[in-house]
């Protein structure tokens, strides 16, 4: 029987912990799959939803497993040289090792991310990547599989990978056997792009004055000299400074912009795609949608659906 082992870090994150019980220790499915949770030391592990975790075992228990689960945990502290030790002794023995959300960090300080890609929660993936350097991190994606090593994104991703090893496991059959359980997709495609936050100087930064002004003017043709001339900076000077406060460059930046004005514009208003091109500045709603399908992985149909909460071309329900 395959022994799955989940580590539960304080403060582990419940909904994080409950996937792995879910999908390897439902009484509701085939029993494929011995589930246990451990943590660094027997006994309760506070959750972030503020009640506790009984864990019957300690770190001995990823001696024995075939699988290791790192669920999310806050604050996102170094776990610690015992915790690490233990997930790098677990790795070398040939377990496979996996992380919900942004149990990414444990096993980036673990070093078994190091030169590996990776994922985790939209919002720490910059938190992630600058305390770990040497980590591949991919902030658009639902899950990463790197062999032995798979990270996943947010909180419900973590679905999204534990089913995939359950096919990888038991094939395809026993995959949605899982998901039609949870009632959820057995495969979803595209990532978390579309909930990324872009970068925008801080209030008191240089560049935010011209930034707003920007924002202020994404349906006109803008270019990198118009943004220098506001700011009254040469194009070299300007990309410098776009460089060091916001990480991309001005063209980068403003395409940013106006995909994101283009989302917004699609889940809270009803205009057609043409007008939300225009408005923009993204010209046309082929633009749009080659942009969009970048971005976000989705048509503008689409996205604007899901942010509506039905599938597309279905009717809202009347009461």
């Amino acid at each position: 029987m395959h022994a799955v082992v989940a580590l539960a870090l304080p403060t582990v994150e419940a909904f994080d912990l409950a996937i792995p019980a879910q999908v390897f220790a439902d009484p509701g499915l085939p029993k494929r799959y011995e589930f246990t949770v451990c943590a660094p030391a027997a006994g309760l592990v506070r959750s972030t939803a503020g009640f506790a975790v009984q864990a019957e075992l300690g770190l001995d228990a990823l001696a024995e497993a075939d699988t290791v689960v790192v669920p999310g945990y806050l604050p996102l502290d170094d776990p610690g040289e015992l915790v690490c030790s233990a997930l790098r002794q677990a790795a070398a023995r040939g377990a496979r090792m996996v992380s919900v959300c942004t149990g990414a960090f444990a096993l980036a300080a673990a070093g078994l991310l190091d030169d590996r890609r990776a994922t985790t929660h939209w919002q720490y993936a910059g938190d992630l990547a600058a305390r770990h350097p040497a980590v591949k991190v991919d902030p658009d994606v639902l899950w990463v599989d790197e062999g032995t090593v798979l990270t996943s994104a947010g909180l419900a991703a973590g679905i999204d990978l534990c089913v995939q090893l359950v096919r990888a496991d038991y094939g395809s059959e026993a995959a949605t056997s899982v998901a039609r359980r949870m009632v959820v997709a057995p495969h979803r495609d595209g990532g978390q792009a579309q909930w990324l936050e872009r970068p925008l100087p801080a209030p008191g930064e240089g560049l935010a004055p011209t930034c707003q002004w920007a924002l202020e003017h994404l349906a006109d043709s803008l270019t990198v000299a118009d943004l220098g001339r506001h700011a009254g900076w040469a194009p070299r000077t300007l990309a410098r400074h776009f460089a060091e406060q916001t990480g991309m460059t001005p063209l980068r930046w403003l395409a940013a912009a106006r995909i994101r004005e283009a989302r917004r514009l699609l889940e809270a208003t009803d205009l057609p795609v043409e007008v939300i091109a225009a408005r923009c500045g993204l010209g046309t709603a082929a633009n749009l949608r080659l942009h969009l399908a970048r971005d976000a992985g989705a048509t503008p149909t689409a996205y604007r659906a899901a942010y509506r909460g039905h599938p597309p071309g279905a009717r809202e329900a009347r009461s």
